[in-house]
């Protein structure tokens, strides 16, 4: 499967990422510590020898044994702190560095006490309170009290403000410096926990990216991700294998493509991709590429939305299948049954005019005349199958079309002729035919073929009733369109049922089931060939309402300005 961005390919062994990274973060927290030991001494070294620097080249009242002996020891401890491998030895030995610090910064204060020297004391501090916790406070503590003593001590001082101003400062200094360290290492191991939540999460999001990727480039089928921006940023193997076959001889050139007939070329606009592309949803588009006599495929494809945590369109799905086995095998089926319908179609013919010979004879008995009357019913019953055989069998709804004579007319005739030719079925389960709601209702249709419409809705609404229902009928109309209605209170639809009750050959799972599965296919592509649509709304156990959609004729004055005449 291609995809937009690739993952890491150490995605794959969860367990040996996460021995890495804890190697790596210990080596990280190694280093930290060699390398605050050599900024924090670095950086007193380097005032330290500015110092130094000041007082050579100046004048020095103190002691200057005692002040140069104090910068030599920083000197040598700055150095040592270079050669000596932190990250190889306990952590405690560095503390040595700042306790030598503070002695060696003593000195230097001890050598001069009327001097400030002693803010020297600030950087061992600081250090001491930052990098190691509540011991290195103490330490500060103790060690600031220690320094004010002696000093007190060496200087024959007095307790004053002025003499408690640079222990109070240190303090304040060391109290402020671990309460920040402390703030610090709390960030740090929260950023440390969700670091390694990240972590995981992303090791589990391209775990999951991988199977996906092994999933959808099993199946058989072609999916193609488009990002919201209009980018295709995932397509499967399939879909790679599908558009191969799709090429034209011109390896750059797709096949044309042609509609579900399989004649009507396809726009370029029009294409499922392109449809997707902006912003259209739609299932299960059959689209043919090739032209007869080359070799052709039908693809069936589907567009699917999504939709972010927002709700703010996120991009679509495209899926497309080959169906190009399944539409010549459809064909094929379609063609021997027309064909074996077609054949039976004159011997039936034959059958009945012999019969309705037989039954005009004056002579014969009337047993024998019930007997040929039930024989011809069933024969034109026969009939009548093999012609829904043969209209069901068109490839599409064009031989409905070619067979059609429009004319302007009221439905509700229609309507009520049908339900009295049915009166005698219904009343035999005492089901009742209620035609009050009978409006007019003006169409532009085929008498004939709205007639089989009706016949067919009417006919399943009193099978598939309850002995003692109700069939209801109403017609109406805006003006612009006109409709048909036929509502019964039987068994109902089930969902499972619904979804394919206009297939061809397709029976519900009902207790009376009848016929051949063609009658509201057949009824479907009547009206749909009239520019109208068939509506269905049941529920299991209260009954189902068919809703027929016919245009209206347009108004003579209108349709005298369409022809140029006047009205």
């Amino acid at each position: 499967m291609t995809v937009a961005a690739q993952g890491d390919p150490d995605a794959g062994e969860p367990r040996s990422s996460r021995a890495r990274a804890s190697r790596r973060q210990a080596e990280v927290v190694d280093h930290t510590r060699e390398r605050t030991a050599i900024l924090n001494q670095l950086l007193l070294g380097s005032v330290v020898f500015v110092l130094a620097m000041l007082v050579a080249i100046g004048t020095f009242s103190g002691n200057l044994v005692l002040f140069f002996i104090g910068v030599v020891v920083i000197f040598v401890v700055t150095g040592a702190t270079f050669v000596i491998p932190w990250n190889r030895i306990a952590a405690g030995w560095v503390t040595l560095v700042p306790v030598i610090d503070i002695v060696a910064i003593t000195l230097i204060q001890v050598s001069a006490p009327s001097t400030a020297l002693g803010l020297l004391w600030i950087f061992p501090t600081m250090w001491l309170a930052s990098g190691f916790g509540l011991i290195g406070l103490t330490a500060v503590i103790v060690s600031i009290a220690g320094m004010t003593t002696i000093l007190m001590a060496l200087g024959d001082q007095d307790l004053s403000y002025t003499t408690l101003l640079l222990p109070l400062v240190l303090f304040a200094v060391a109290a402020t410096t671990y309460l920040n360290a402390r703030r610090s290492d709390a960030q740090r191991s929260l950023l440390a926990k969700q670091a390694l939540l990240l972590g995981r999460v992303l090791e589990r999001t391209r775990r999951q990216e991988q199977e996906v990727t092994e999933v959808l480039d099993a199946v058989d089928f072609g999916v193609i991700r488009i990002a919201a921006d209009g980018q295709v940023s995932v397509t499967n193997e399939a879909h790679g294998r599908l558009q191969q076959t799709r090429r034209a001889d011109d390896a750059d050139a797709e096949a044309p493509a042609f509609r579900d007939d399989g004649v009507t070329r396809l726009p370029p606009d029009e294409l499922p991709l392109e449809r997707a592309l902006r912003g259209e949803a739609f299932d299960a588009e059959v689209v043919w590429f090739g032209e007869e006599p080359g070799p052709r495929q039908a693809l069936s494809i589907s567009a699917r939305r999504l939709t972010d945590s927002a709700g703010e369109d996120a991009g679509a799905v495209v899926i497309s299948r080959d169906v190009t086995t399944e539409l010549d095998a459809l064909r094929a089926r379609d063609e021997l049954v027309a064909s074996v319908s077609h054949e039976l179609r004159t011997p039936l013919t034959s059958i009945l005019g012999y019969l309705d010979l037989a039954i005009e004879e004056p002579d014969i008995p009337d047993h024998v005349r019930s007997n040929l009357d039930v024989a011809e019913r069933n024969a034109e019953r026969l009939l009548r199958i093999v012609a829904d055989i043969l209209a069901a069998s068109s490839s599409s709804s064009s031989s409905v079309e070619a067979s059609m004579h429009l004319i302007d007319f009221d439905a509700r005739d229609i309507v009520r002729a049908a339900a009295e030719a049915l009166l005698p079925r219904a009343s035999d389960r005492a089901i009742v035919i209620d035609m009050s709601g009978l409006e007019a209702a003006p169409v532009s249709a085929d008498p004939m073929r709205l007639r089989q419409v009706v016949d067919n809705l009417l006919s399943n609404a009193i099978t598939y009733n309850r002995d003692g229902g109700t069939v209801f009928l109403g017609t109406t109309s805006d003006g612009t369109s006109s409709w048909v209605l036929v509502r019964d209170t039987g068994i109902g639809i089930s969902e499972a049922d619904r979804s394919r009750l206009f297939q061809r050959y397709y029976q519900a799972g009902a207790p009376r089931r009848t016929g051949t599965g063609l009658g509201l296919a057949i009824t479907r592509d009547i009206v749909r060939a009239h520019g109208g649509d068939l509506a269905l709304h049941s529920t299991p156990g209260a009954g189902s309402t068919f809703i027929v959609k016919l245009p209206a004729p347009a108004p003579l004055a209108e349709r005298s300005t369409e022809e140029g005449t006047p009205p």
